[in-house]
């Protein structure tokens, strides 16, 4: 049943952390601060920028410290800090992260190869992390992982995904993502979740995270867009994937999402010439050809497409 569709929505980007964190050359920190300045004159307001994990596990965040306290901290971009447990929630609360976002599978399969642990223990383990960051007055989110379908278990049930959710929302978050790590789902699973969420847990925002691994993630954002979500997780370029996911594709490219919401008349507050320059930009930083197929073929409106010609042209002369 489709319901109202909004007339603007947020895009949250998620390249620094979730998209970045598959790449095995490590990106400099000093590329990142670019990056999320280029991201920031495009007009994203939210933004996952890193998360406070072992280096070991992750090499590709070892800088978190060190991005955060050079960030631009002038302009309305939120930096949203993922967190796997204490000790990563008190790093990043004194960070100054401006929202934490902790995170469940929704099965137990799944979460024990993410972070070797029940799904009850998890979720146990994070109640410390949200009075921590009640005590500093930083609101929290909950993202739920393999929402849809879980590589090691297959199809997880609704009411699963929904405990996980109304303990989240217990313990106070003020969010819930439903992801789609695996690629598994399809638009009517989409609408049918979605439709399930609002029933249960009207009052709370949700937002949609979506993998592209067999090539359906644009259908299920646009069924989540018509059953009612307005936030979606996107990564510039459409790079990522779940490290403990067999043969992950990545996220949906941001630039790809914006020009779609962008064309049906729908608001996204993100310039569309700047995200594209941003994305080739990353592209360069990468030196490896990336998903996103916007920045490949560029606008269709012809005024855009001057826009961005300019963009380029000042990016040069900046830079020569």
């Amino acid at each position: 049943m489709q319901m109202d569709v909004a007339s603007k929505v947020i895009i949250r980007e998620v390249a620094l952390r979730d998209g970045l964190q598959s790449e095995k050359a490590f990106v400099s920190t000093e590329d990142k601060l670019l990056l999320i300045q280029a991201l920031s004159e495009a007009g994203v307001e939210y933004l996952e920028t890193t998360s406070f994990v072992n280096p070991k596990a992750i090499p590709q965040l070892k800088d978190a410290a060190d991005l955060m306290a050079r960030v631009d901290r002038s302009g309305p971009l939120k930096h949203e800090i993922m967190v796997p447990n204490i000790k990563g929630a008190q790093l990043a609360l004194k960070a100054g992260a401006d929202r934490l976002l902790v995170f469940v599978s929704a099965s137990d399969a799944h979460n024990q190869a993410n972070v070797r642990r029940s799904v009850v223990d998890s979720l146990a383990d994070l109640e410390a992390i949200f009075e921590m960051a009640r005590e500093k007055s930083v609101p929290v989110a909950g993202a739920i992982a393999v929402s849809f379908g879980c590589p090691y278990q297959g199809r997880v049930p609704e009411a699963d995904v929904l405990k996980i959710a109304r303990h989240f929302v217990g313990c106070g978050a003020d969010r819930i993502s439903l992801a789609d790590t695996t690629g598994m789902a399809n638009p009517r699973q989409i609408s049918k979740m979605v439709s399930f969420f609002k029933q249960e847990l009207a009052d709370v925002p949700l937002c949609l995270h979506l993998h592209n691994n067999r090539g359906v993630a644009m259908a299920n954002l646009y069924a989540g867009y018509l059953a009612g979500i307005n936030m979606f997780d996107t990564s510039l370029g459409g790079i990522g994937g779940c490290p403990n996911v067999p043969q992950a594709a990545g996220n949906l490219a941001t630039e790809d999402v914006v020009f779609m919401f962008e064309e049906m008349g729908v608001d996204t507050g993100i310039n569309l010439a700047k995200l594209i320059k941003a994305a080739q930009a990353l592209e360069k930083i990468l030196q490896h050809p990336l998903p996103g197929q916007l920045m490949k073929s560029g606008p269709a409106d012809p005024l855009l497409a001057h826009e961005l010609c300019n963009i380029g042209r000042q990016a040069c002369m900046i830079t020569s």
